[in-house]
């Protein structure tokens, strides 16, 4: 199932985010509605994952940091994903990295048949297990709550012992001279890890991480099979990654439809 907020429990959703935990009666006065109403999207929140309810109010189940990161790019990083989970066959066995952009993959293979997915997300899980259709694998680890995600030697071994046919990894930044970059050493580790234990690996990044540097490089760009990323990404950008080698496939955000460019 892919879940859809309307406008409502999206503007709950960023009071949350803002405040960390808000009343029943301050909701309803700060969008004019009534409490009846409130508590009906709250429960439908709630059931969706996103928020857990307590006396009075509700806080939000995921960090600061995710909610934070899940609004921005929001159409680019849903095309992105689409796109990447048209890739995935049935009977494929996936990897999927933590991530905003990589865990929307997850929503997007409704439809698809015994699909195994090994993840060390947990919100690859909130999406994953709405699907009766799909089979999740967790890493385990420790949890870092920012990222929402599985790290360190459990998550690690994991990883090593299995063989999939695609990895989605995430970064939070890109370029030709520093490759993918990342501010978190241990999300380096488990994006290697994926690699080395994939057959095709697959970079899914809206535009605006492009030129962005993070505090350690994970790989070199070029280790990448495929860079899924938007269609805002500048032509100049786009034709220098080409040149240097880099698969890239544009995601048209406007016409939704791909352009793809690839060097040869």
């Amino acid at each position: 199932m892919i879940i859809e907020l309307n406008e409502r429990q999206r503007t709950i959703l960023d009071k949350l985010s803002e405040d960390g935990s808000v009343s029943v009666t301050a909701l309803a006065q700060a969008l004019g509605l009534s409490e009846v109403t409130i508590r009906g999207d709250l429960k439908d929140l709630e059931d969706k994952g996103w928020i857990t309810r307590k006396w009075g109010g509700a806080a939000p189940v995921m960090h600061r940091d995710i909610l934070d990161r899940q609004r921005e790019h929001q159409e680019q990083k849903n095309l992105i994903a689409r796109a990447a989970a048209d890739l995935v066959q049935d009977g494929d066995v996936i990897m999927i990295e933590a991530g905003t952009t990589t865990a929307l993959v997850a929503r997007y293979l409704l439809g698809k048949r015994d699909i195994h997915i090994v993840t060390n997300s947990t919100l690859v899980f909130s999406y994953a297990r709405m699907n009766p259709l799909l089979q999740i694998t967790m890493t385990g680890g420790e949890f870092r709550r920012p990222t929402e995600s599985m790290v360190g030697p459990i998550a690690l071994g994991t990883i090593a012992r299995l063989n999939v046919k695609l990895a989605f990894v995430g970064t939070d930044g890109f370029t030709l001279e520093r490759g993918i970059t990342t501010h978190l050493m241990e999300g380096a580790e488990i994006v290697k890890a994926m690699k080395d234990h994939a057959q095709t690996t697959v970079l899914v990044a809206d535009s605006s991480k492009h030129g962005k540097i993070g505090f350690t490089t994970v790989l070199p760009l070029a280790a990448m099979d495929l860079v899924l990323t938007d269609g805002d990404l500048p032509a100049m950008a786009a034709a220098n990654l080409i040149a240097g080698g880099i698969n890239i496939r544009q995601i048209a955000a406007k016409l939704k439809d791909e352009a793809v460019s690839k060097l040869g």
